[in-house]
């Protein structure tokens, strides 16, 4: 007996420090399962194809969407992500509480279509602080970084119709803010009647 899993949808600008959280997450919540997400970007140094995510050309991409197989997908600095239909409905129908990092532009349309979960927006605490990260990576030439800067601050201005805002300053409090977030909506009634419910007859 459970209720079905929970999908939280976390996004950020570039530079934000998402993975890092996501990361922290996954520690403090064991059952809590990442989707793993196609791209057709190439892989960076250490990501591994089926963990980080599927890599795979662009037209097995455009194939897939042809097919509907993905239940969102977006282009996102000339590359194209997308997020399978099969994965989310395989975890909400066994009760797994699923972690889902994608772009805005990506959570925006699961939001239209209508799928319940758990929207959470992450913000760098200034423009400035988040160039700075981005600079400190020594990974993307500048026009990168300028194109980076340019869409967070589009990205930014959607973090109003998320149902929750961590300000990634101090990553210790970011983290526990997170981590509170989630063990709150795990806890609802609604979710809670699916547990205990005929237990108690509720």
């Amino acid at each position: 007996m459970h209720s079905e899993g929970l999908l939280i949808v976390i996004s950020a600008p570039s530079g934000a420090g998402k993975t890092t959280l996501c990361h922290d997450l996954t520690q403090r919540f064991p059952a809590l399962q990442e989707s793993i997400s196609y791209t057709t970007r190439q892989p960076r140094p250490g990501e591994v194809d089926g963990v980080d995510y599927h890599f795979v050309s662009e037209v097995v991409f455009r194939q897939m969407v042809a097919e509907h197989a993905f239940i969102e997908w977006a282009e996102v600095h000339g590359n194209l992500y997308g997020t399978a239909m099969a994965t989310i409905d395989e975890a909400r129908r066994n009760g797994v509480d699923m972690l889902l990092d994608i772009d805005c532009q990506g959570a925006k349309s699961l939001k239209q279509r209508g799928v319940q979960g758990l929207f959470v927006f992450v913000l760098p605490p200034s423009l400035a602080e988040l160039r700075r990260r981005l600079e400190s990576r020594s990974s993307d030439a500048r026009e990168v970084i300028e194109r980076r800067i340019a869409r967070a601050t589009e990205e930014i201005r959607e973090a109003r119709w998320y149902d929750y805002i961590v300000v990634n300053d101090r990553l210790d409090e970011a983290q526990n803010l997170l981590a509170a977030i989630v063990t709150a909506a795990r806890a609802t009634t609604e979710r809670m009647l699916g547990r205990v419910g005929k237990m108690f007859d509720i």
